[in-house]
């Protein structure tokens, strides 16, 4: 589905008036821009605000300035780089699609739209925004702003997630979508629904389509779009084994695909039995229990219980001298959670690894308390097993 629209029409008239105007021209992947720039920004844009991603997009390009760099980096690298900003899966997306690129187009982004879209991580509004940024591609786009924009503007009943209404708003994106300065359009209309537009409160008497908004017109933009119909979301918990020894931290990088895949994390039990179990077995009797918080994902909500723990100077890891990466089964600590390979994380001097979010803030924790122990493990005592 491509752009039938031209400038000279009310609705691409408006917004481009109101883009030279008032649209944002001086953002960091906007100057000097290439497919490389703005791949990588609307991959992170990806449900996160542009104030978010600005630093997150210049760390990442002095990094890999350029794809095949980004290729041929570890994925920790990648992935400790995204730490904080979400949604992993995007940085492991970005990463594989690098070394298609490298591989399979010598490291230029392709510019075929079908080949663009084939890449991991990218869909049909991404491939479109990509092409009609860089090469005035006639290819409309529908991000969150953009369908925030059209729901109101023509009053599109229905949730945007559903099959029906998303295929009506692609079609009105293709209906309004110029032919020509379809990169000042596709920009001017995210721009509205994240300046002017907005989900709560808009500033309606700024917006060049307040005449003919229908939404605007009866009064009625909060009908627009529809809401997700509610569904409460479960609740998941799991213990967080904050295992330490010399200043240093137990970590165990998770599988590719799935919850945090590739990052690195504390060993996790199911519940307080298993985890204290697992102490008992290694000789360690003493612990603390942290303050539990709970961390929300999309499809769910997990409550974490963070154990703190210490290793015995008798039950030194073989592998303790040089605290390098460990193969899996020299394991000094083993968990339920299938892993790829164990670490001992000095937070004194991080190494660039990916951490979810839930786990830098506990080592920033454990950085503080660290400074104040003077017998850290003493709040509670496991009860030695009965002798048979």
């Amino acid at each position: 589905m491509l752009a039938t629209s031209c400038v000279n029409a009310p609705f691409a008239r408006a917004v481009l008036a109101w883009y030279d105007k008032f649209g944002r021209k001086n953002l960091p992947w906007q100057q000097n821009k290439s497919l490389y720039k703005v791949w990588l920004s609307e991959v992170m844009l990806q449900q996160t605000q542009v104030a978010t991603v600005i630093p997150y997009f210049e760390r990442f390009i002095q990094a890999f300035p350029n794809i095949t760099a980004l290729a041929d980096a570890p994925l920790d690298e990648v992935l400790h780089l995204w730490t904080g900003l979400g949604y992993y899966a995007r940085a492991r997306n970005l990463h594989q699609a690098a070394q298609t690129i490298r591989d399979q187009y010598q490291g230029e982004f392709p510019t075929d739209f079908q080949q663009v879209l084939a890449l991991s991580g990218i869909g049909r509004s991404t491939a479109g925004a990509i092409l009609s940024s860089c090469l005035d591609a006639p290819y409309p786009i529908l991000d969150g702003n953009v369908k925030r924009v059209l729901s109101r503007y023509f009053a599109v009943e229905g949730w945007p997630g559903e099959s029906r209404t998303e295929q009506r708003l692609w079609q009105l994106s293709a209906e309004v979508t110029p032919t020509s300065r379809v990169a000042d359009f596709n920009q001017v209309m995210m721009d509205l629904g994240a300046m002017v537009c907005t989900r709560t409160k808009p500033k309606c008497s700024l917006c060049p389509l307040q005449s003919d908004c229908r939404a605007n017109i009866r009064g009625n933009w909060a009908d627009y779009p529809a809401k997700k119909p509610a569904k409460n979301l479960p609740r998941r918990q799991s213990y967080f084994l904050i295992l330490a020894h010399n200043g240093k931290v137990a970590l165990e990088q998770r599988e590719q695909s799935g919850l945090w895949g590739g990052l690195y994390c504390f060993p996790q039990f199911s519940d307080k039995t298993e985890l204290l179990a697992h102490l008992q077995s290694m000789g360690i009797r003493r612990y603390q229990e942290w303050t539990a918080f709970r961390h929300t994902f999309s499809h769910f909500h997990l409550d974490i219980y963070p154990v703190f723990a210490q290793l015995d100077e008798q039950r030194e890891d073989e592998n303790r001298s040089d605290w390098k990466k460990v193969a899996e089964n020299s394991a000094q600590y083993e968990s339920s959670v299938p892993t790829k390979v164990k670490y001992w994380y000095d937070p004194a001097s991080p190494a660039q690894i990916g951490l979810a979010t839930p786990v830098k803030n506990l080592l920033t924790e454990f950085q503080k308390r660290t400074a104040l122990w003077q017998e850290p493990c003493s709040a509670n005592t496991l009860k030695k097993k009965p002798k048979a």
